[in-house]
């Protein structure tokens, strides 16, 4: 029993999104009162990174690569049809999607309210967002919807291998449409310094834990010390970002809820497409339901690091990439309970006769 409840999703990741206003709040009151920190943060910086944030989101992100087994891959064959269906959703259709949405909003239906330099940064920030699947909260959500954590495993492998050769294409050409011209060395910088070295690291650091005491124990003891480092770098992280983002959010507070609007939609409109085409394909639930979700999750934490590596701390292009992280928690326990709530739509498998 201790073992299951402790896949469900803890306490920190179910209120994230109180936390994320927490530090929403504390960041903008440094920023307004404390101005010369800002400053010195801002100082900060090798090879056009911000080094305190880097080596935070770094700190994110490594624990998460160290889940990854690429020995996994093998099983590719068991399930391919709903790798197929989460992959295509995630990179054929979930990057155009959100900047479908994203120039909709940002561009027409809120040209009244978001000046025009302003919507072209949100659009930005909502295609960096987009166009990476998420690597680790997916096994939360999996687990809730009691989804298949071998085909979970794979799927998130698989993710992992294809950022490193379609993220910068697909952000090149999705912002070469808006015209926003980003340097591919930074762009191929942030990927290898924020993806490759971590999933390297992480790769190194799982082997040799699995060798020296054994997989129980990585996955039990060594995997779970790390929860409170994670949690202490994506709260540094945000406060930081916001004690940049204080000025915007204080003239503009109605911003926030404008750039909410289209994730949230690409979030659903996602997960019901990817769900329904699992269903017309006579997917199991429990291939269907992490299908779903992880197509509709984001991989914000690369996405506010490229963002920060390509526009600064304070532009409006990573404000729009934080709101993600805002809005991704509760979004995704209410898509959680539309797939527990619809398991009746597919066959059981023999297994759950068990």
């Amino acid at each position: 029993m201790e073992k299951e409840k402790t896949q469900g999703i803890g306490f920190f990741e179910k209120y994230l999104s109180i936390w994320v206003l927490l530090c929403m709040a504390s960041g903008i009151l440094i920023g307004k009162f404390l101005p010369g920190i800002p400053s010195v943060l801002n100082k900060m910086q090798f090879a056009e990174q911000n080094i305190p944030i880097a080596v935070l989101i770094w700190i994110m992100i490594y624990p998460m690569m160290m889940k990854i087994n690429f020995q996994s891959l093998k099983n590719v064959g068991k399930h391919p049809l709903g790798i197929v269906i989460s992959s295509g959703s995630s990179w054929l259709i979930k990057p155009f999607l959100m900047f479908g949405l994203a120039s909709l909003f940002f561009l027409v239906v809120f040209k009244a309210l978001i000046p025009a330099n302003l919507a072209q940064d949100f659009v930005t920030g909502a295609v960096l967002l987009g166009t990476a699947p998420c690597t680790a909260m997916v096994f939360v959500w999996s687990n809730l919807t009691k989804g298949d954590p071998a085909h979970t495993l794979v799927q998130v492998s698989v993710n992992d291998l294809l950022i490193l050769v379609l993220f910068v294409p697909l952000v090149q050409f999705l912002l070469g449409v808006n015209n926003v011209q980003i340097p591919w060395d930074t762009l191929v910088f942030s990927i290898i310094l924020f993806v490759v070295v971590p999933l390297v690291g992480g790769f190194l650091t799982r082997a040799f834990m699995i060798k020296k005491k054994g997989e129980e124990y990585f996955n039990e003891k060594f995997v779970p010390k790390f929860d409170g480092i994670t949690t202490l770098g994506l709260l540094l992280t945000l406060i930081i970002i916001f004690t940049f983002q204080g000025d915007i959010i204080l003239e503009q507070p109605l911003f926030v809820l404008l750039i909410a609007v289209p994730l949230i939609l690409q979030n659903v409109i996602s997960a019901t497409f990817t769900y329904l085409i699992c269903k017309w394909t006579k997917q199991p639930h429990n291939i269907a339901a992490p299908a779903a979700l992880i197509a509709a999750s984001d991989f914000f934490e690369l996405s506010v690091a490229v963002a920060i590596a390509l526009f600064g701390p304070t532009s409006p292009v990573v404000l729009a990439c934080t709101v993600g992280v805002l809005t991704e928690v509760p979004v995704m326990l209410l898509l959680v309970k539309f797939v527990n709530k619809t398991k009746h739509w597919f066959p059981q498998p023999m297994a759950d006769n068990k």
